[in-house]
């Protein structure tokens, strides 16, 4: 056996791993495994070519807060992903929701010469029903009549103070719901 036989011999083992190799990576390519690159700004397993969201329904009396929850809706719609918002008549799908349920309930109190109960803190629940409507179809391509959060706000003894502390929690929800509603609309869970 001479010295460049060894030599030739790892050379010749080395290619065919290499071979081996190269054709396990094929044959793994080819079947695709099922995953694959995905653009998080589109939405997944439908089209949506444009959408509309109009100005959600309320039972509320509070002046403005339809306003400040559709907003931050379309905020997330236009911040996340490339689907056009454009006005109800010219879109192919659109977003109906509906504030159901507004309600503020304890979260701690504060209790004086055991005699008088107040609030310190409360917490502020809103219900949300929403859907997804394709309007070429007439189809829906979601629906959640049970969509939920809470936040808490503190009370004070000036009135003002409270009412701000109120609204700052209901943008708390809107934006909670409003990543939900995304969510659901684009990641399709």
């Amino acid at each position: 056996m001479a010295a460049g036989d060894g030599k030739d011999m790892i050379l010749e083992m080395t290619k065919g791993s290499c071979l081996k190799y190269s054709i396990l990576l094929v044959l793994l390519w080819l079947s695709g495994c099922g995953y694959h690159l995905q653009d998080t700004r589109q939405p997944k397993g439908i089209s949506i070519p444009s959408l509309a969201i109009p100005l959600m329904e309320s039972p509320s009396s509070s002046l403005g807060f339809e306003g400040d929850f559709t907003m931050m809706i379309r905020q997330e719609f236009v911040s996340h992903s490339q689907v056009p918002l454009v006005s109800k008549d010219q879109a192919a799908v659109v977003m109906i929701g509906k504030v159901l349920d507004i309600k503020t309930e304890p979260l701690s109190y504060k209790i004086t010469d055991g005699t008088f109960q107040v609030t310190n803190s409360r917490w502020l629940k809103i219900k949300l029903a929403a859907k997804l409507l394709d309007q070429t179809t007439g189809n829906v391509i979601w629906n959640d009549e049970n969509m939920e959060e809470k936040a808490s706000f503190t009370v004070s003894s000036d009135p003002l103070r409270t009412s701000y502390n109120q609204k700052r929690a209901a943008k708390r929800i809107a934006q909670l719901l409003a990543e939900r509603i995304y969510l659901k609309t684009m990641e399709r869970f």
